[in-house]
Order: C-alpha cells, then sequence, then structure tokens
C-alpha cells in the first residue's frame, strides 16, 4: 500500500506548529499591552488587534483574559531557565554556597527578563483575586524550592531554623532589590548576583 504523499503527512504538525505560532504572537502581543496600558486598560479584542487575530482565536487559546496572562507568567518562569538551575544544584550538591549562588542565577535571570510581567501581575492582583492568587502562588512555589534545597543540607548548616532561613530568601531576593540596584544604583545584574549569592551564604549559613 502506497505511503501518505509527504504533504498530507505533515499536515497535523503543521497545523500544530501553526497553532503553537499563533498562540506565542497572543501572549507576545498581550504582554506588550498589559505593559504599555495595564491589565484593566486592556481588552481581549485590542489583544486580538495588536497580534492579528480575531478575538475569538484569543479565547480558543487561552480561555480568558486572566488565562492569557497565566501563560504569560507561565512563559516568564521558563525564561529563567529552570533546568539550568537544577543542572547547578546537582552540580553543587554538598556544597551549599553553590547552591545559594546557583538559586541566585536563577531569580537574576527572571526578574532581568520578566520584571514587567512580575510588577504587571502583582499590581492587578490588587483589584483582581484570581491574579493575587497567581502572584501569591508564584511565590509559594519559589518558597517550596528554597524547602526542597534548605532540608537536603546536613542538620546544622543553617543558622537559624528553616521557616527563617526561607523568610530571608524571600526578602533578600525580590523584583523591588534587583529594581532598586539596577535601576536607581547603577548596578549591573551581574553584579546583584555576585551580591546575591554573597549576602544569602552569610546570612542563611552556620
Amino acid at each position: 500500500m502506497p505511503s501518505d504523499p509527504p504533504r498530507r503527512r505533515y499536515d497535523s504538525l503543521r497545523r500544530t506548529l501553526q497553532a503553537q505560532a499563533t498562540s506565542a504572537e497572543i501572549a507576545h502581543a498581550a504582554r506588550r499591552l498589559f505593559v504599555a496600558q495595564g491589565w484593566a486598560a486592556t481588552t481581549v479584542r485590542e489583544v486580538a488587534r495588536e497580534a492579528g487575530v480575531s478575538a475569538p482565536t484569543v479565547y480558543s487559546a487561552y480561555g480568558s483574559k486572566t488565562g492569557l496572562v497565566q501563560a504569560i507568567v507561565d512563559a516568564a518562569d521558563l525564561s529563567a531557565d529552570g533546568p539550568r538551575m537544577l543542572a547547578e544544584l546537582d552540580a553543587a550538591a554538598g556544597d551549599p554556597p553553590r547552591q545559594l549562588a546557583a538559586m541566585a542565577g536563577y531569580d537574576r535571570r527572571l526578574f532581568e527578563r520578566a520584571a514587567d510581567v512580575i510588577a504587571l501581575v502583582r499590581e492587578a492582583g490588587r483589584t483582581e483575586p484570581e491574579l493575587a492568587t497567581t502572584y501569591r502562588d508564584a511565590r509559594r512555589r519559589a518558597d517550596d524550592v528554597r524547602v526542597q534545597v534548605f532540608t537536603s543540607w546536613p542538620d546544622g548548616t543553617l543558622r537559624d531554623d528553616l521557616d527563617t532561613a526561607v523568610d530571608v530568601y524571600a526578602a533578600l531576593c525580590t523584583i523591588d532589590v534587583f529594581t532598586t540596584f539596577t535601576t536607581e544604583r547603577g548596578w549591573s545584574p551581574d553584579r546583584v548576583e555576585k551580591w546575591w549569592a554573597t549576602t544569602l551564604s552569610r546570612e542563611l549559613l552556620a
């Protein structure tokens, strides 16, 4: 029996790739508009127009404006390269200062590449409960990572108890600290990352 012609054989893959490209363009358009105009002032119809698609296409891809923001947040997480952090954590097993440096590197990449998204979600969350939940969930996931790393260390590694260590890390490595240093004080992202690594080791390790 003859095989399908190549055009037909790859039609499904072609449609999948086209759909992914469309979804990505919608997300990029939404990010531009949300950052420029704010969450409340931006409509799905404007996002569709910016992306060159219809409003039903946006709803089909993301379900709602909130779903669209969630997709942008997920993309921001990916941009920080979590797999790289995991590889660095594995490579530095048994070396808490190096593991803290790996975590600081992830935070630097996240804030450097997605500061606008983080600020958008935090600000919109003041009036939109779903986005407030999205922001809290992201913070909770970050805490969960820290707990997993810290509890892998031998007893006595941490200067204080686990909860305090997680709190201190969360207070030091924030978008506000990163923005203050890079925007107001003229630090490079690399300098912030190195300062975080040094300060975390000093403040968290016994």
